[in-house]
């Protein structure tokens, strides 16, 4: 999931794409809330389709990098590019892992399947921390949950392992490439999508935090068409402005992974068909109308820029919360009816948690880091 700090003053700021980056990861909240109350069946979910936000974020990622990156090169150097990209993401993928640390052990649950939290060293539990500091995947030996994550302390970082190879793709080869065959590799990216859709026994794209081949070929399906296709977009579409976008393009969002799973065990493909649609119709579609948009007024502008302000730290810190509420209701089989005001905590204690390492912790240390490797 990127953000756009580094894009060049000179350039207009896209705040509409900010927010809506802040409404998608808002929207990845509530999904893992609902999910808790789904026993694993995505077709009961509340906001169903709520995981193709990630796809979404990678595709605003290729937007946002391609615009504030291709013409830059002359002047840039690939390690500067790389530094400035770390700089932005990497510090909070640290406090996510360090949060991740503090709750652990406030996670058990045997109803869950997991193993015994409780019974794990609190020096294999540091040292997964640490190793989550790099972002580089653990294996089985060190799967401290039992999920299988190549991130057990926090789940969603596992994204940003992809994010960061997107980014050295990009530097390495996609930003020297013609157009023309950016366009050929979106066409066989979206090929492979649409393929992985249709065929894959679950129905949905669904996946990609392990170091197993089978996660691992969903994880770089899910990256290869929304990355390549938000570059393309960024090189070859007209911005067209539009009045009223960010509500209009919210309320796409909040719609399309709204709607409920499509097609019984029989008919897995009808779902596979639906978020194929969403990822190569609809989502350009946003991603084009925000880029388009106009902010007018202060509140509205207040709301985009708080939205993309936290929309990446609560991605990447929510989830150890959630984790405790899911132990909670799971320990004490709590319905939805019977535990929705604490799920509604929940999502307001991410957003503080969120906001707070943002103010706190983010801000002046990528400030400190810009000033020490980039001045």
């Amino acid at each position: 999931m990127k953000q756009y700090s580094s894009i060049s003053e000179s350039k207009p700021h896209y705040e509409i794409l900010d927010g809506l980056r802040g409404v998608a990861a808002l929207l990845v909240v509530l999904f893992h809330v609902f999910e808790v109350h789904s026993h694993g069946d995505h077709s009961k979910q509340l906001i169903n389709h709520g995981y193709l936000a990630v796809d979404f974020f990678f595709m605003l990622s290729g937007y946002v990098i391609s615009y504030a990156y291709d013409d830059r090169w002359n002047r840039m150097s690939m390690k500067d590019f790389f530094k400035r990209r770390l700089i932005r993401l990497h510090p909070m993928i640290i406090i996510g892992m360090i949060i991740g640390a503090i709750l652990y052990y406030c996670q058990y649950s045997p109803g869950l399947g997991w193993r015994a939290i409780s019974e794990v060293p609190a020096w294999k539990m540091l040292l997964v921390m640490v190793i989550g500091f790099t972002l580089i995947p653990v294996g089985r030996g060190l799967d401290i949950r039992g999920w299988s994550e190549m991130h057990p302390l926090n789940g969603p970082a596992w994204s940003l392992f992809y994010e960061y190879i997107a980014n050295i793709v990009y530097a390495v080869f996609l930003r020297r490439i013609t157009k023309n065959f950016l366009v050929v590799l979106v066409i066989i990216a979206a090929c492979i999508t649409a393929h992985y859709a249709l065929t894959n026994p679950k129905g949905n794209i669904i996946g990609g935090w392990s170091i197993d081949p089978h996660q691992l070929r969903i994880g770089f399906t899910r990256l290869a068409f929304p990355f390549l296709a938000g570059l393309l977009l960024a090189r070859i579409i007209k911005i067209r402005f539009t009045k009223n976008a960010f509500l209009s393009t919210s309320l796409l969002l909040l719609i399309f992974m709204s709607v409920p799973h499509i097609g019984n065990k029989e008919q897995l493909w009808l779902n596979g068909i639906y978020e194929c649609f969403c990822l190569m119709i609809v989502f350009p579609i946003i991603v084009w109308l925000g880029a388009g948009g106009k902010v007018h007024g202060k509140k509205t502008f207040g709301l985009c820029k708080f939205l993309g302000d936290i929309s990446y730290p609560i991605y990447i810190t929510h989830f150890p919360i959630v984790y405790v509420y899911m132990a909670w209701v799971t320990n004490n089989r709590y319905s939805l009816v019977e535990s929705w005001h604490v799920g509604i905590l929940c999502v307001v204690i991410s957003i503080a948690v969120a906001y707070l390492s943002l103010k706190m912790y983010d801000i002046p240390v990528r400030e400190w880091l810009r000033k020490r490797f980039l001045s």
